[in-house]
């Protein structure tokens, strides 16, 4: 689990009781993430391709990746940083194992084997990327209710250290995310699905990100007429551009 989010749950730690909104669709994304691995694991013991439109793999991805359910979920809490970290990590991971299938290790990307996966499994790839996009905004407004409730005396260097961090990890997302899906996407479906979950949440993204992040952002997508070959893809991101120019 990367270091962020470890130090995110452990800032609820100090927060009352779990709250039980989230805490069933959490327990239901993190069971199928774990099945899903277990799929995984076993098609590659036998040298062959996972099958992510068989019907109970496709269920397993459902749960992790659930957007009725997210959207179904109440108002925001400072209390959603009890379960909503666990959720996102399972979603991470999960979309990372069929991604980087067959990948092979070494200093450079592997090229190939991230273009069968990002044509194989594009559409499973667009959904991930919009889930994650909507449940890290709904995590910075959480996050950032949750840091107000605490007293003074609980905000310490790490904690706030923590909350910088996650800011800066959630620019690189976005970054990458803008690359592959939508740049990459073989789709015009899967580049809409992508872009639209960055229109949707573009005012979170404008008051959350550091200005060095927006910064970047602006100056990679300034140049979409070239890379962004669907049209209703490239208002929406002209819409989260606009949104970051209107903050620095």
């Amino acid at each position: 689990m990367p270091i962020v989010r470890i130090v995110l749950i452990l800032l609820a730690f100090a927060a009352p009781a779990f709250a039980q909104d989230g805490i069933h669709e959490l327990v239901a994304a993190r069971d199928a993430a774990k099945a899903f691995k277990i799929y995984v694991d076993g098609v590659a013991r036998k040298g062959g391709r996972p099958d992510l439109t068989r019907p109970d793999v496709a269920a397993m991805l459902g749960h992790i990746y659930d957007l009725d359910a997210f959207a179904a979920l109440p108002p925001i809490e400072g209390s959603d940083m009890n379960w909503l970290p666990d959720w996102l990590d399972a979603a991470n991971q999960t979309h990372k194992l069929f991604i980087l299938y067959g990948a092979k290790p070494g200093p450079q990307p592997d090229f190939v084997a991230l273009q069968r996966n990002m044509t194989e499994y594009g559409d499973q790839y667009a959904t991930a990327i919009s889930f994650m996009i909507r449940g890290m905004a709904r995590e910075a407004i959480a996050g950032q209710m949750f840091w107000n409730e605490l007293p003074p005396e609980h905000r310490t260097r790490i904690r706030e250290e923590g909350f910088a961090g996650m800011r800066r990890n959630s620019a690189l997302f976005i970054l990458s995310t803008v690359c592959a899906a939508i740049q990459g996407a073989s789709k015009p479906a899967n580049a809409r699905l992508v872009a639209a979950a960055l229109r949707d949440t573009r005012e979170v993204w404008a008051s959350h990100l550091l200005p060095e992040g927006r910064a970047r952002l602006i100056a990679e997508l300034a140049d979409l007429p070239n890379w962004a070959p669907d049209e209703i893809a490239r208002v929406d991101l002209g819409a989260f551009t606009a949104a970051l120019q209107a903050v620095n």
